[in-house]
């Protein structure tokens, strides 16, 4: 069976079994992002910040974002974005979430470009796996 992290990164991924395990397996450095609370942009930039662990002086915009996960200094070569409840927010905010994916999925290909890796990689909560 080939897992997610012995492909390419290509688009947002349903996160497989064991996400944190896999990952450290293949080295690659794993943040969780937690969209449950996420109900505007400010949310969504506040939901970043802490899953990336960022300081207060990211800008909370959608250029800052994307210059955050291109930064070769600021972030590791094999990078994986564990999308927690992502298939919830994409329902209740659609428009908000295609902006965020779009800066996503531009992000994953310019890291490509760069030779480093960017696996965005959805998981929804456990008590609704219906979801999927």
């Amino acid at each position: 069976m080939i897992q997610v992290f012995d492909q390419a990164p290509v688009g947002i991924q349903k996160a497989p079994h064991d996400p944190r395990i896999l990952a450290a397996g293949y080295q690659v450095a794993l943040r969780e992002v937690a969209f449950s609370d996420v109900h505007d942009k400010d949310s969504l930039m506040l939901a970043m910040l802490r899953g990336l662990a960022l300081t207060d002086n990211f800008g909370r915009n959608w250029d800052a974002l994307y210059d955050v996960l291109t930064d070769p200094e600021a972030r590791p070569a094999k990078l994986g974005l564990l999308l927690c409840d992502f298939e919830h927010f994409r329902k209740r905010h659609p428009r908000l979430s295609g902006e965020l994916e779009g800066v996503m999925l531009d992000a994953q290909r310019d890291a490509a470009g760069q030779g480093r890796q960017l696996w965005l990689l959805a998981e929804e909560l456990e008590s609704d796996p219906k979801s999927w």
